[in-house]
């Protein structure tokens, strides 16, 4: 079948046994209670997912099969001459469990490189869009038109016994990752470079091609690039994107409806947008304060202003986290080592001493501190990448390698179509005066 897919294989039968004793004997346990403000609120830190991939820490952050992202920058392989990890690395970690070697990941490129054929349909169905169309419409639409390509969808149609679901699932995710940096460099070219089109260079590694497609020759922009696709890749099962392609793809929806569905997801302002809202913001706060540096005391009057206005200031709290969230402090270590003295990343900095102190002192933010979002947008626009819109797309790009690896588990394990029990307020009222339970179907 591969080597990959062998490996992938065997790990998924020996946990599938190990889960299916854990049932056994302990299936009847209770977890952790669920109160009324959690129903309401978005099911706020209720445990109701497994995924194996990640696991996010309030204090350390996200942990990729137990590794923190300073431990993957050290220990992932890298592109030769380069210093950051490639992402190709991460996907083997996600999907096998262990640590690639070299060669386990010259062979994942070297895959994804012969699966990276887009059918012609494609871009003429993401031609078919206006231009102006925002450039995530535009990168679902190429999803869905990718859709006539799915192996599971096909194979299902023929009948297919469900032992071979997980196999399906991943020929179709290794297409899908594959295909998606010409896709994206293609709605890229053809929004903000004039439908000037670069052809894959079948040399390079996946993000450094990505790169490239997107006409980006800097040796900085593919090593920030290999670190974003990295760093952006998973965040546990409950974020939108992740919870919300592991839904679908439990109706056995094939991984391209799954994934556009949860690139569907990445498109709010309150998930993957984020990171177009922050540089968005700190434009309007140079316009306002008519400077492209603004000092300290600017900024965190600027900060209040935007807080007296009732908005948020975009890249600051997270729902889990409660400190600097690792993710930006990569980036940040990444900009002090290629960057240092750029003024829109040293204004990133500079918002990072001034929004913390300003959001405690108010009294009711559990996490003032910056998230991922806060930092990315900056660095791209160092190396000529100002198109904001098309930040959410590279974030897509890169949530791919984790939602499918934790799709690819989802079917080997057999997981079952998900479905959550909902109420009405009335039963609600009814429950909490006695006359009625609240739970059961």
């Amino acid at each position: 079948m591969g080597v990959i897919k062998d490996t992938f294989k065997l790990k998924a039968d020996q946990l599938a046994a190990e889960i299916k004793d854990l049932l056994k004997e302990h299936g009847n346990k209770k977890i952790g209670e669920v109160t009324l403000s959690q129903i309401y609120q978005g099911m706020r830190g209720i445990t109701g997912l497994v995924t194996e991939t990640s696991l996010l820490d309030a204090q350390e952050g996200i942990r990729f099969r137990g590794y923190t992202i300073p431990e993957l920058q050290q220990k992932l392989p890298k592109a030769p001459g380069g210093s950051e990890p490639l992402p190709e690395g991460l996907f083997y970690l996600m999907l096998i469990g262990t640590l690639p070697s070299e060669e386990n990941v010259q062979h994942l490129t070297s895959v994804w490189q012969r699966r990276s054929h887009v059918p012609n349909h494609v871009f003429a169905t993401i031609e078919a869009l206006p231009v102006s169309t925002h450039p995530m419409t535009q990168f679902v639409v190429a999803i869905m038109a990718l859709q006539t390509e799915s192996i599971f969808s096909k194979k299902y149609a023929a009948g297919m016994n469900k032992k071979d679901y997980w196999e399906s699932v991943f020929d179709d995710s290794m297409d899908l990752i594959a295909r998606l940096p010409r896709v994206a460099a293609y709605i890229y070219r053809r929004k903000y470079k004039n439908g000037n089109h670069i052809q894959p260079n079948g040399l390079l590694d996946w993000s450094g091609n990505f790169a490239h497609m997107m006409g980006y020759e800097d040796e900085g922009f593919k090593e920030l690039m290999r670190l974003y696709m990295t760093i952006h890749a998973d965040h546990e099962g409950g974020n939108v994107s992740a919870h919300t392609t592991h839904l679908v793809g439990s109706a056995l929806s094939d991984p391209y409806l799954a994934l556009a569905a949860g690139m569907n997801g990445l498109a709010g302002p309150l998930h993957g947008l984020a990171n177009q809202e922050v540089i968005k913001w700190i434009f309007e706060m140079r316009e306002h304060l008519k400077t492209e540096s603004p000092s300290k005391e600017q900024i965190a009057e600027y900060v209040k202003k935007t807080l007296s206005e009732g908005k948020v200031v975009p890249g600051y709290g997270h729902a889990v986290l409660r400190k600097t969230d690792p993710r930006f402090t990569a980036q940040m270590d990444f900009g002090k080592k290629h960057l240092p003295d750029d003024s829109l990343v040293n204004t990133v900095w500079n918002i990072y001493e001034a929004v913390p102190p300003i959001l405690e002192s108010m009294g009711k933010i559990k996490n003032p501190w910056p998230n991922v979002d806060a930092h990315s947008g900056a660095l791209l626009v160092h190396y000529g990448m100002v198109e904001y819109e098309f930040y959410t797309v590279l974030f897509g790009v890169s949530r791919s390698l984790g939602v499918l690896a934790s799709l690819c588990w989802d079917r080997a394990l057999n997981f079952p179509l998900e479905r959550p029990k909902s109420v009405t307020t009335d039963l609600v009222k009814l429950w909490l005066d006695g006359k009625d339970e609240i739970w059961g179907e």
